[in-house]
């Protein structure tokens, strides 16, 4: 999943991709019956692979402003947020592909933001899944406001794009020259280049 980059897809259809075959029974239900039989099977079955598999769902749902209303109303959010402290990384990717697809309006961002959402956001660059760290570094920039822009284009955020702006991986070394292009100042880069000389800060790159 690409987190932001979601085509469009018929409801139906949808429906009838992701649902399980003992949830065939829920097709008839209408839009926030589906998604709160989405968030209900999470919090209660025990396997893993269905908890992946729902989560994938929920951020695939994320990318079309039509839910966003029922999302809220189902604290889809904060389970993304939640998940973003998970030692699964599937749980993990798929969690910031939905706050991805989510911090696009306005007042999802806002929410984001007042939960903290940014600090659980820059933990997640040092992920070593490589869809996690693109999914980071993409929300971090929709994140930016003026209020949040101090805190996003911290000192061990900035040091950690350079980095990723020279990561092997072409991907993530165009966006992260985006993110230092686009929402760093000069003075800050060349800070975060005086100091990655003499320490290493917190955030490991991704392996490649």
């Amino acid at each position: 999943m690409e987190a932001g980059l979601s085509s469009e897809i018929d409801w139906q259809e949808i429906k009838e991709c992701t649902m399980s075959q003992n949830q065939k029974d829920l097709l008839g239900l209408g839009r926030l019956e589906y998604l709160q039989a989405l968030v209900t099977e999470f919090q209660v079955t025990e396997s893993s692979e269905a908890k992946e598999q729902v989560l994938a769902n929920l951020a695939n749902f994320a990318y079309d402003p039509k839910n966003y209303e029922y999302l809220r109303q189902l604290r889809v959010l904060d389970l993304f947020l939640d998940m973003l402290t998970e030692d699964n990384e599937t749980l993990v990717e798929f969690a910031l592909g939905g706050l991805c697809n989510l911090c696009l309006d306005k007042i999802n961002k806002d929410y984001i933001l007042e939960a903290n959402g940014v600090a659980a956001v820059v933990s997640s660059l040092s992920s070593s899944n490589e869809e996690t760290v693109m999914s980071a570094v993409t929300t971090l920039m929709y994140l930016t406001t003026p209020q949040s822009r101090q805190q996003i284009t911290a000192l061990p955020v900035v040091e950690c794009m350079l980095r990723f702006s020279l990561s092997a991986n072409r991907r993530l070394q165009n966006l992260a020259t985006v993110f230092l292009e686009d929402y760093c100042t000069p003075l800050q880069i060349e800070e975060a280049r005086n100091l990655t000389k003499h320490t290493a800060l917190g955030i490991p790159l991704p392996k490649d």
